[in-house]
């Protein structure tokens, strides 16, 4: 119940909102929407850079997700409060956006928040802060693209430097060991399947297909030029091993299929039924008979085969595949530069698609088909394997993050340096430009810069080392004229010249990460008043049934 307007002087109470509804204004709506927003920021903080710790987490079910990932933790937590909330929708937004720096966006917002409660203490309306922070955030992005340094992608020295981008993403202790490897399969990748459309370059992830199966250890990682299709050949009298293989793709049932409307047949005579049999055989011969007169020795098909059908195509040698989805058809047709046929009858020698080798393996307990050895193909595997099953699945989160990273560079060539270097280099320029702005917004400018500097207060804090000195250390080496690139050796705990040492960060991530903390921030800030509806018993209960009767 809530009373508003000059009625309450009369002693008439007014309600305006639905009983039970609760409402929580000014100061006090603010501050506790900050406190969610901060208490996010503070949990992903302990698994920042290369020394950060691990999360578990353990879903309604029991299943553990074991993870050192910023957009998987925060995807994995049933969270509950509106302003949570909004921080991982923002997360959410920069990991579809960049693919990687989802912790930095949201420790850049928890810091802002921290900066911005200081600044409420003295006095500054929240208005003035956003604007403030708006002007920083502008500032800092121009001051981003003027100290980045450019990426020439198409010269064969930049592999070098993409290996190093892809190094700076697999910074979990679970994949550490095969670091160098892995940044090495995924720089291959991304080449493979980067296309050039006008001036700009164009990076599709969806063609890199990866396939994670447990057994054997990260160094049996593999990349294929190819597919790799989680099926096994249809019949047992088919090859396994086919090699300059003629591929057929083919999105129609080799089977007779029931017919959409009911129909009946009489049949009178055994012979009838006999003939009925042999037609059926007949339509299914002729299928195998066309697909071998175009050239046919393997055939890879979305729908289902009749067994018939398996046993033309085993006598002719053709390996098959059936029931394959259609997400891996269109990757194949990438790969082999084939195209996916509707018709049977339409096939021909153009359609189809060629590899060095299509091969029937066993890949841990489980039968697998390899497309490989294709000329140029335009999409491309990489099979991930680990000891133990959470392994797996975090050497796949940290794989997808490097292609990411790396895919950043192709779409906007620039790159910065990391180790915290990047940081501090912009938190010393916007205190010059806090200056400029002067007064109430100047001190919010000055808030900003504060905000980024703790950034490597949680890399030193997270290494075990005093954060304060750490940054007055790193302070005085970037006033130096050389000190641009000066970062933190998290494991010595020594200043480093990150540029010398190859910590490479894309500027996409960190301008991403930016805008979205900040927007994060912002969007909190705004915030005067909150009211949450109460759901009433009985309107849950009808939804409830509702959605009981829909599931019927």
């Amino acid at each position: 119940m809530a009373q508003v307007g000059p009625y309450e002087a009369t002693g008439i109470p007014v309600i305006i909102l639905k009983e039970g509804t609760s409402r929580a204004a000014g100061r006090d709506a603010l501050r506790a929407n900050m406190m969610a927003a901060l208490a996010i920021a503070e949990m992903l903080k302990t698994t920042y850079g290369p020394r950060g710790m691990d999360k578990m987490l353990v879903d309604a079910l029991g299943d553990i997700t074991i993870t050192n990932d910023g957009a998987t933790i925060l995807d994995k937590m049933d969270v509950q409060h509106p302003a949570a909330k909004l921080l991982v929708q923002i997360a959410k937004g920069q990991d579809e956006e960049a693919g990687d720096g989802t912790k930095t966006a949201v420790i850049i917002a928890g810091e802002l928040l921290k900066q911005a409660e200081d600044l409420l203490e003295k006095g500054l309306h929240p208005t003035i802060i956003v604007n403030g922070y708006k002007k920083a955030l502008e500032y800092a992005t121009k001051v981003a693209y003027e100290i980045a340094e450019e990426v020439d992608v198409e010269a064969p020295s930049s592999d070098e430097i993409l290996k190093k981008v892809a190094m700076s993403a697999l910074t979990s202790k679970a994949v550490h060991g095969a670091r160098e490897f892995l940044a090495e399969l995924v720089v291959k990748a991304v080449r493979q399947i980067v296309e050039k459309r006008a001036d700009r370059w164009y990076v599709d992830l969806d063609n890199v297909q990866i396939v994670k199966k447990k057994g054997g250890g990260l160094l049996d990682t593999q990349l294929v030029y190819g597919v790799i299709l989680d099926k096994e050949v249809v019949h047992p009298a088919m090859p396994r091993r086919v090699e300059n293989a003629k591929i057929a793709l083919i999105d129609a049932p080799l089977e007779i299929e029931k017919p959409e409307i009911d129909a009946e047949i009489r049949i009178s005579d055994p012979t009838q039924m006999r003939r009925f049999l042999e037609e059926k055989e007949n339509i299914l011969r002729s299928y195998v008979e066309k697909i071998a007169s175009v050239g046919v020795n393997v055939v890879i098909c979305q729908k289902g085969i009749d067994d018939v059908a398996q046993h033309y195509l085993a006598k002719k040698g053709i390996m098959a595949v059936r029931r394959v989805k259609r997400s891996d058809m269109e990757k194949l047709e990438r790969a082999s530069g084939g195209r996916i046929v509707s018709n049977i009858e339409d096939l021909s020698e153009k359609d189809l698609g060629e590899c060095g080798l299509v091969e029937e393996r066993k890949v841990g307990e489980d039968k697998m088909v390899f497309v490989e050895r294709c000329k140029n193909p335009r999409s491309v595997a990489i099979l991930i394997r680990a000891g133990l099953e959470r392994l797996v699945d975090e050497a796949e989160r940290y794989t997808r993050d490097a292609l990411s990273a790396v895919a950043d560079v192709f779409r906007l060539p620039k790159i910065v340096y990391g180790a915290g270097a990047f940081e501090i280099e912009l938190a010393k320029h916007l205190r010059e430009y806090a200056n400029k702005v002067g007064g109430k917004e100047g001190l919010a400018v000055e808030a900003f810069a504060r905000a980024l500097e703790g950034i490597v207060e949680t890399l030193a804090t997270n290494a075990g080392l005093d954060s304060v000195e750490v940054l007055m250390k790193l302070r005085a080496a970037h006033m130096k004229p050389d000190g641009k690139w000066i970062g933190l050796d998290v494991f010595t705990g020594d200043l480093i010249n990150a540029k010398e040492k190859g910590i490479i960060d894309p500027l996409l991530v960190k301008i991403s990460a930016l805008k979205a903390g900040t927007e994060a921030a912002t969007l909190i800030l705004r915030i005067d008043d909150v009211i949450a509806a109460s759901r009433r018993k009985e309107e849950e209960k009808k939804k409830e049934e509702k959605k009981e009767e829909e599931e019927k």
